[in-house]
Formats: structure tokens, C-alpha cells, sequence
């Protein structure tokens, strides 16, 4: 059985929308979700972090599993998942550590769309469709990031937050779409090295705590974790993550880059409703107005930045990306006091320049890695842009629950209140110009065909 493109790729589209919605669809929240069960910002911030940390780790499990069983059966395995998570948030939502066990259970199941995603069209689309299919996917994807705190703030506003858990059931509807046109693929041979998974959990967890709290025991943990994941990766047979996947430069890079700028992005998205019920004192369903216009451009520009990547090459739509994000970050730091609607308007170039870097991002990425390390690889690369998203949620939390930014640097102007923003959105604008740099250092040569990758042209 062959799959047909132009049938499976609406059911791609939806699928992904329902992954990466719960991403943020919370975030505009989390001041309710605050005052409701007395937390602080960095303890709120793991409503978004456990999500985006289970959603890290799956999505890399899944990759791996991509290269040994059949991708039909592991969507709807993960699509299953997904929607048990998201019934008992609904049901617990009186407890906050039940909520947060049931936003991880939710994490590990959507985890499994995204990361099968990109295996599935590398799979079954020719290099030439692949652009514009990943430029839809971006755009949904950022469309998908851009909605959801105008979702969350519209349900929040009207019913309760609690009942954002019952908008990632109508996934379901998707799994007779891809029951009937994904193949039955038979078992390929391989295993999954459990032990090296749960390694890299544990290893993304500790991190992500020491983050949160800070003390020298949890940064320790981390160490002894990273060190016993790198001696397994280096003696087992058959790695979680081969060793030779760290040797490919272009590949590399292109990890540390998603790192930075993913960070960014999503850390700057749970800081802008913070920072709105903070300085301006404005609700839920306000805060959802205000980001719903650069949700919007974000559907226009994603399909956009696929064609450009496949025109004038991914450099070009990196960089024409960032200086968007960069500009968008200046302008929201020095106009802060001013009007919400001058915020309003930096997010449009925040969420254009998000869908031109991510599409040029995965194409990138995607082009440095021979068929048989798509799967892992893939995975991998989106297990660092997602906990670098749960990373960024964590350093906003920190830095605003210190105190480490509350002082007076762009402009004395400003209100008392938004010096903390303010320079937080500059220390982003900084981290930006460093991954943007480190880019085009390693991808200034043209790009290549997926699956050219060789020895001499990746190390």
C-alpha cells in the first residue's frame, strides 16, 4: 500500500494542530491558575514545563521507535495516550500535583505527533515537496502556538481553565484517516534502549529542576546524569542515541541553534500574559485579543517561508526570521509603558519571524541526515527545541521570582512594574543574535539533498 500525499496531508495538519496547542493554550492562565492555588511564578511554570518536558523526551522515544515499528500504529498509540492525559486533567483539576502528573501523561502522548510527523514526510514525500510540506507544518505549528492563549483566554474567560482539557479529544477524529491510508509496515529490526531512554529523562528532568530551584544538589544529579548517559550512549550496542549523530557538524549545530531560539520563543510567549496581567492589569480573555493577530499572520507566513527556503535557500529565510524575532523583542522592551496595542503589534513580527526560522530550521536540519538516521535524528532535534521551550519557561520564572531583572536599564521611563520584562526581553534579544550567528557560521555553504549527507560532508 502507498501512501497518497495529497490525502494524508490535511490529517497532518490537524494532527499537529492538536499537538502543539497544548503547548500554550494554558499559558494565558497561569495568572488564575496562580491565584487559584496560591503559586508563585516559577512554581505556575510547571504547567507548561512538565508538558514540555515529557513532550521532549517522548518525541525522541518515538523517533527511535519510528525506525523499528510501524508509524500507523505508534500515531495512534500516541494519539490514545494523548487523550487520557488530557480527560484526567479535567477530572483531577482540584488537585495541582494530580494536574501536573496528568499535563506529563498528556506530554508523552502528543509527543508522539510531531516526532512522527517529520519521520513521515521524510518517508514518504520526494525532496522536492518538502519545503512547502514543512512550511504548512511550521505555519500550523506556529498558528497552533500563536491560538493557543487566544483559546485558552476566550475558555478561561467564559467557563473555567480546567476545561482546556477537553479540547484535545477531538484528535481522535484523525485516527481513522491514518488507520486507512498509512501502510502496514513491518517490524524493522532493532531495539530500544530502555535504560538510555530513561536515562535521558532523568537527565532533561534534573535539569530542568535545578532551573526551578537552584540548589547545587539538583545541578549535581544533573552532572552524575549526563555522565551515565554519555558512558551508556558509549558502550551499549545499541544506543538510545548513537554517538556517531553527534559527529555530524551541520547536525550539531543546528541543535544548539533550535536550543537557543526555541528557548527564546516559547519563554517569550509565557512571559507576554505575565507581563500583561502584571503591568497593564488585563484579563484573560484581553490577553487573548492581544496575541490573536500575530496567531493569525502566523498561518500566512509558514507556507511562505517553505517556499523561500526552497527558492533562495534556508539562510536567507533564518536570517530574514531572526531579524524579525530581534526587532519584535527591542520594540516590546523600549514601548512596554506606552499601550498594550503597541505590544499587539510587535507580536506580529515575534510570530512571522517564528514561522520563517522554524520552517527554514527543520528544512535544515532535516537535509544533514542520511534516510537511516531520519527517525532518531529528527527526534532528537525536536527533543532539544521542545526542552529548550520547557528551559525557557523555567529561566522566566527564575529570573522574575528573584527579582534578578527588576531594575531600571532601558529607560527610566518606564513603569516600576515592567523593568523585569523589559530587560528579560533584551537578555532574549541577546541569546537570538548569538544563535542566529552561530547558523550562519555553519550553514553559510549551500544546502544539500536529504539523504546526501556522508562522512566527508558532515564532520
Amino acid at each position: 500500500m502507498s501512501v497518497n500525499p495529497k490525502k494524508i496531508l490535511p490529517w497532518i495538519i490537524y494532527l499537529i494542530f492538536f499537538s502543539v496547542l497544548n503547548e500554550t493554550v494554558f499559558t494565558v492562565s497561569t495568572p488564575k491558575i496562580a491565584e487559584e492555588f496560591a503559586l508563585s511564578p516559577s512554581g505556575v511554570s510547571w504547567m507548561m514545563t512538565i508538558f514540555l518536558v515529557f513532550f521532549g523526551v517522548g518525541s525522541m522515544i518515538y523517533g527511535k521507535l519510528s525506525d523499528i515499528y510501524s508509524l500507523r500504529r505508534l500515531i495512534i498509540v500516541g494519539i490514545t495516550i494523548y487523550t487520557i492525559g488530557s480527560i484526567l486533567g479535567f477530572a483531577l483539576r482540584f488537585s495541582y500535583p494530580l494536574i501536573i502528573a496528568a499535563r506529563a501523561i498528556q506530554g508523552m502522548g502528543a509527543s508522539a505527533i510531531p516526532a512522527l510527523v517529520f519521520v513521515l514526510v521524510a518517508r514518504y514525500f520526494s525532496p522536492e515537496e518538502r519545503g512547502r510540506v514543512f512550511g504548512f507544518i511550521m505555519s500550523t505549528v506556529s498558528f497552533g502556538i500563536g491560538l493557543g492563549p487566544v483559546l485558552g483566554g476566550f475558555v478561561s474567560g467564559a467557563l473555567h481553565w480546567s476545561y482546556l482539557f477537553l479540547i484535545p479529544p477531538f484528535s481522535l477524529i484523525s485516527i481513522p484517516f491514518f488507520s486507512r491510508g498509512l501502510p502496514k509496515e513491518p517490524r524493522r529490526e532493532g531495539s530500544l534502549d530502555l535504560i538510555g531512554a530513561v536515562l535521558v529523562a532523568l537527565t532533561v528532568g534534573a535539569l530542568v529542576v535545578y532551573l526551578n530551584f537552584s540548589s547545587w544538589y539538583y545541578l549535581a544529579g544533573f552532572l552524575v546524569l549526563l555522565a551515565a548517559f554519555v558512558l551508556r550512549i558509549r558502550t551499549a550496542s545499541d544506543p538510545f542515541i548513537k554517538p556517531e549523530l553527534f559527529r555530524n557538524i551541520k547536525f550539531r549545530s543546528g541543535v544548539i541553534v533550535g536550543f537557543a531560539l526555541f528557548s527564546v520563543v516559547i519563554g517569550i510567549l509565557f512571559l507576554i500574559p505575565l507581563m500583561l496581567h502584571s503591568v497593564y492589569g488585563m484579563s484573560t480573555s484581553q490577553i487573548g485579543l492581544i496575541l490573536f493577530p500575530g496567531a493569525m499572520s502566523s498561518v500566512i507566513f509558514g507556507p511562505i517561508g517553505g517556499n523561500l527556503a526552497d527558492r533562495k535557500g534556508n539562510s536567507f529565510v533564518v536570517s530574514l526570521g531572526l531579524g524579525l524575532l530581534i526587532a519584535s523583542m527591542i520594540a516590546m522592551a523600549a514601548l512596554l509603558s506606552l499601550s498594550p496595542l503597541f505590544i499587539a503589534a510587535a507580536l506580529l513580527l515575534t510570530y512571522v519571524g517564528f514561522s520563517l526560522f522554524q520552517t527554514a530550521m527543520a528544512n535544515s536540519v532535516s537535509q544533514t541526515l542520511p534516510s537511516h538516521e531520519t527517525g532518531v535524528g529528527m527526534g532528537l532535534f525536536n527533543l532539544v527545541g521542545i526542552i529548550s521551550g520547557a528551559v525557557g519557561t523555567a529561566l522566566v520564572g527564575k529570573l522574575l521570582a528573584g527579582g534578578y531583572v527588576d531594575f531600571p536599564f532601558l529607560s527610566a521611563a518606564l513603569r516600576p512594574a515592567a523593568y523585569s520584562y523589559s530587560n528579560v526581553m533584551l537578555l532574549f534579544s541577546l541569546v537570538a543574535v548569538a544563535g542566529g550567528a552561530l547558523y550562519l557560521r555553519s550553514y553559510r555553504e549551500p544546502s544539500f539533498a536529504l539523504g546526501d549527507c556522508r562522512a566527508v560532508a558532515c564532520e
